[in-house]
């Protein structure tokens, strides 16, 4: 999988939320939505896509620590022979207010969309970071 560097994702232009919100857990198993809004929160800036993206199944799969460290090279093998969206697919620009940060080094943070800093990234004013849009919802 690519690194994606140096971009800010948009909220999608139909988001629902008006500003950053935490996802809304549904039943006894954590969302993916939840899951990368508890990581991305707790530990901005220290994960790259690749990461984040295992880092939920992990998680979803109820996988213990030593289980992953016994496994990792087998797991990820499984895990990224199919193709993964990127975070312009995520239900958090999608659904529940956040831009996704990716830094120089692919690094990502979140970012509420009523927040100065998501308008910097917005107005394009942060050099060298390409400003893309979240997926919309639904068609036009």
């Amino acid at each position: 999988m690519k690194p994606i560097r140096n971009t800010f994702v948009l909220v999608a232009t139909d988001c629902p939320a008006g500003r950053g919100k935490p996802p809304v857990a549904r039943g006894e198993k954590p969302t993916v939505a939840s899951l990368q809004h508890e990581l991305l929160t707790t530990r901005p800036y220290t994960m790259t896509l690749e990461d984040l993206i295992l880092a939920v199944h992990v998680r979803r799969a109820g996988m213990s620590e030593q289980e992953v460290a016994e496994r990792d090279e087998s797991i990820r093998a499984e895990l990224f022979a199919k193709p993964h969206p990127c975070m312009r697919a995520s239900p958090l620009p999608k659904t529940y207010g956040w831009g996704v940060h990716h830094d120089d080094e692919g690094r990502i943070a979140i970012v509420g969309v009523e927040s100065e800093e998501y308008a910097r990234f917005a107005r394009g004013e942060v050099a060298g970071v390409e400003v893309v849009p979240a997926m919309r919802n639904k068609r036009a």
